[in-house]
């Protein structure tokens, strides 16, 4: 889609929205999408996102600009020296403070890992948004989903990103909760009827490999996670699939490859032409339509 047909159809362009997918590290590729959005001027009527989707979905709701996204990633987690001078201001104050609630896997205190890596632009509360956005998070005792669309924003993509065995479960409103994708991986059924084209994109990924080699126990507790959420997404899909579904190639790529963003940036380039073709044939269907 040229620049020229862009500015003709962009007054009576369809409305869109836009379903961010959880994945960690995997989901830098959401980065293409939303700069895909930028250079055809679509602005979404509602996000709705689950963990790492969650922050990359209230980073384009406050605001931001794909390549501002884009930059900030680089800077912030792909640069092994920033990095570390992050995690350093991260320290506990005192020893008390280091074994609060035990040692192991699990204690990260998510909410602050946050606010030493989330960009200023983000705010604190779902009211300062430029655009709606809804937050998946899990209800690990009430065993469902919890919707997260208003309040403390910094608390409900921390309870979305909230991977277990990685960070410890953030309470909202005295309930316990873990990772958005561990019910909802990718939350396009929340967008339904909000907009005229449904836009969904799964970076969850899969297991890659020889088919015969044994994999790692890490490997394979994040593999099994991966084939779970896969099941849900396609049961989800067979059910009410949203109006274009991606998926990047992002199955190289492990749940906690951030110093590798811009790798996953130049794997998944290819993921912007797939999302320009959709939606330029969704486009000219809904208008020939009216």
């Amino acid at each position: 889609m040229d620049q020229q047909s862009k500015s003709e159809h962009a007054p009576s362009s369809p409305s869109i929205a836009l379903a961010l997918g959880g994945g960690g590290a995997r989901g830098i590729a959401h980065i293409h999408v939303i700069e895909v959005l930028d250079e055809l001027g679509l602005r979404p009527k509602m996000i709705a996102g689950s963990s790492i989707g969650a922050i990359m979905g209230a980073a384009m709701a406050a605001g931001m600009r794909g390549t501002d996204i884009r930059s900030h990633t680089l800077t912030a987690i792909s640069r092994r020296g920033e990095l570390m001078n992050r995690l350093w201001r991260l320290r506990p104050a005192s020893f008390v403070e280091a074994v609060k609630g035990g040692l192991g896997l699990g204690r990260f205190n998510l909410e602050r890992v946050l606010d030493a890596f989330l960009p200023d632009a983000i705010p604190r509360d779902f009211a300062d948004l430029a655009i709606p956005l809804k937050i998946m998070a899990t209800d690990y005792y009430g065993q469902s989903e919890h919707v997260c669309a208003r309040g403390d924003l910094r608390q409900a993509i921390a309870a979305s990103a909230a991977i277990p065995a990685l960070f410890r479960p953030v309470k909202i409103d005295g309930r316990v909760m873990i990772d958005g994708g561990v019910y909802n991986p990718v939350p396009f059924d929340h967008l339904h009827g909000k907009a005229d084209i449904v836009i969904g994109v799964d970076v969850v990924g899969g297991p890659e490999g020889d088919g015969k080699t044994l994999p790692s126990r890490i490997d394979s507790l994040f593999g099994s996670g991966q084939l779970m959420m896969q099941s849900i997404i396609a049961m989800k899909l067979r059910a009410h699939p949203p109006d274009i579904f991606l998926r990047p190639e992002v199955n190289r790529f492990r749940v906690l490859d951030f110093l590798r963003a811009e790798e996953v940036l130049t794997a998944t380039a290819g993921v912007r032409d797939d999302l320009k073709r959709a939606l330029e044939a969704a486009i000219e269907a809904r208008l020939k339509s009216r």
